[in-house]
Parts: C-alpha cells; sequence; structure tokens
C-alpha cells in the first residue's frame, strides 16, 4: 500500500547469513621439528653443494609436506635460469637492481635444482639477473634435491606476471625440455603446461617472434587440445599447428594491407578482420585444429575489403586479446 509520500512501502531486508569457513586440516610440522629425521637425499645435497664450491647454510625440512631442503649460498656462476623459462626483462630486472641497491642487500632466495655440478632457479631469474648485474658474486637458494621440482616450480612462477607471449614460450621450451628428459605423452604433463593453446602458440612465437598472437589465442583455444602423443611426436604436432597459425597470420596481414591501402586506420585492424572471419563463435561443437584453421584462412584469403567502412572498424573497439607485451 503505498505511504503518503505515493512511495510504495519496502519489505526489510532480509540479514545474510555468516559465511563459515570451514577450518583447515592440520598438515606439515610444527616449527621445532623441522631439524629432526633431516631425508637422506638433503644430505647428500649438502655435500655436493660443498664440492661445487658453495656453503650449505642449513638443512632441514620444510614445514608442509617434509620434504628436505638445503638453505646454501651458491657462487653466482654457476646458477642460471632453466632453459625453458622466459626471457629477462629488462625494466623488471633495473627496478629489482634499484630496490636491492637502495636496501644494499639481497633477501629473497632464489629456488633451484642441482643439475650436473650447476644450479638451474625455475623462480628468481630476475633476481639472479639483478644480483649479475650489480656484481654479486654469491647468492643464497633454497636448494631442492629432486631436479624434477623444477618444471612443477616453473608453472607457479608467479615472479613477475607473464604476458601471453612469455608464457606461450615458456610453455614450449618446457614441453622440448621434457621431450628430452622423459618419456610420457604430452596428455600426462599437461597440469604443468596450463592450456593447450600456450604450447602452439609458443612454437608459433618460436617461429615468428612479432607474431601478434593475442588476436589468435581465442581460435586456437576453442579448437586445441592436449594430446595423447608421446612428447616427440607431440612436438612435431604441435610444429605443424603453428605453422597452420602462421598461414592465418599471413593472410590476416595480407588484408590488414589492403585496408590500409584504402585509407582505413586503426591498431585494431588485425583483430577486426579475425573478428569478421571467425566464425567459430556460432560453433556449438568446434571442429579439429587443421579444418577450422584452413577454413579460417580461406575466408581470409576471400577477404573483401571493399565493403569494410572506416565506421566499422571504429565500432569494433579493442580487441579482448591478451597482453602481448
Amino acid at each position: 500500500m503505498p505511504t503518503r509520500s505515493g512511495s510504495a512501502r519496502q519489505a526489510p531486508k532480509k540479514r545474510k547469513a555468516p559465511v563459515r569457513r570451514r577450518k583447515a586440516t592440520v598438515r606439515g610440522l610444527p616449527a621445532g621439528r623441522l631439524l629432526e629425521e633431516i631425508p637422506e637425499s638433503a644430505r647428500v645435497l649438502a655435500e655436493a653443494i660443498s664440492a661445487d664450491g658453495g656453503t650449505p647454510i642449513a638443512t632441514y625440512r620444510e614445514p608442509l609436506g617434509g620434504h628436505g631442503v638445503v638453505f646454501a649460498a651458491l657462487p653466482i656462476d654457476k646458477v642460471q635460469p632453466t632453459p625453458y623459462q622466459r626471457d629477462l626483462s629488462e625494466p623488471h630486472l633495473r627496478r629489482l637492481a634499484g630496490a636491492m641497491t637502495r636496501v644494499d642487500r639481497f633477501l629473497d632466495p632464489l629456488i633451484a635444482v642441482r643439475q650436473d655440478g650447476q644450479y638451474w632457479t625455475p623462480n628468481g631469474n630476475h633476481r639472479l639477473g639483478a644480483a649479475r648485474f650489480l656484481g654479486a658474486q654469491a647468492v643464497v637458494a633454497l636448494v631442492l634435491p629432486e631436479p624434477e621440482l623444477a618444471f612443477q616450480i616453473l608453472a607457479l612462477n608467479t615472479e613477475k606476471a607473464h604476458n601471453l607471449k612469455e608464457r606461450s614460450l615458456e610453455v614450449i621450451r618446457m614441453l622440448r625440455g621434457l621431450a628430452a628428459a622423459r618419456g610420457g605423452t604430452e596428455l600426462e604433463v599437461a597440469p604443468l603446461l596450463e592450456e593447450p593453446a600456450f604450447v602452439t602458440l609458443g612454437a608459433a612465437y618460436e617461429k615468428r617472434p612479432r607474431l601478434s598472437g593475442g588476436a589468435y589465442q581465442s581460435i586456437v583455444r576453442r579448437v586445441d587440445g592436449f594430446l595423447d602423443e608421446p612428447l616427440g611426436e607431440a612436438l612435431s604436432v604441435r610444429d605443424e599447428r603453428a605453422e597452420a597459425v602462421l598461414r592465418l597470420d599471413d593472410a590476416v596481414s595480407a588484408v590488414v594491407e589492403r585496408l590500409k591501402a584504402r585509407g582505413l586506420t586503426s591498431p585494431y585492424l588485425k583483430a577486426f578482420v579475425v573478428a569478421r572471419i571467425n566464425y567459430l563463435r556460432f560453433v556449438k561443437t568446434p571442429p579439429e585444429f587443421d579444418a577450422a584453421l584452413e577454413k579460417l584462412t580461406r575466408s581470409a584469403e576471400r577477404f573483401n575489403v571493399d565493403r569494410v567502412r572506416q565506421e566499422d572498424v571504429r565500432a569494433s573497439g579493442p580487441p579482448d586479446a591478451a597482453d602481448e607485451g
């Protein structure tokens, strides 16, 4: 019933029930037991570090899973990034070096694994680069006895946010390293690779570093998948799929040049063309990768630039593609 002011009477708001968080299950070790029952693998690793010219500072069990870790000082010339990870970002390295200079300290240990008398760091490459830039002779690291953990740690590395190119290159390098180091199928190592599009786009970036991969990411995501093939064979398929992406890019780039020749301008011309030919948006069940890329390439080759107006391009706006960096 309306009130005198003419407004309807509002029903009282229901109070939301408080969200009850489940109490975490207690696990791991208490602080007082981290130095007890050190695994033999950690003791052996500490001896190897000494033989390599490093200094083990402490051998302990990490508190969550109770696994052995050696906290050690390592000669900086014996520490390298894994061969698989992204390249250094020069601006990020210089920012880190500036911060380390201001505090006059190296405070964040690297994560490292021992590999043939050398040490690979899957987490800490920018810190390592900054220390090297500043002329440091040694770095401190948490050295793990299990070298295979380097792949899992790479997948979790959040020291600097990845853009699409960096993440894709890291993933394809990781897959090539896994193929050389172990057997199995691509499907078995899928959790380390995050998503199949990264593998294919990584192989494409290797062949064409200036590829605008973000323009094709949504397409590749829709039709790609992890392969139940041995790693070596999977890599051959990835290289073939990368070539298909590059053929599509060639066709799209040719359309962009023709649009420019007609006087159409926009920083998003490539994304505009891809959006126009992307029939996958209207398909419930995506086709096989090769069939999809071939059809998209043919559509780009038949693209009629005479029917495109500047208003069409302007209305399309910026793409949803991931940051290329």
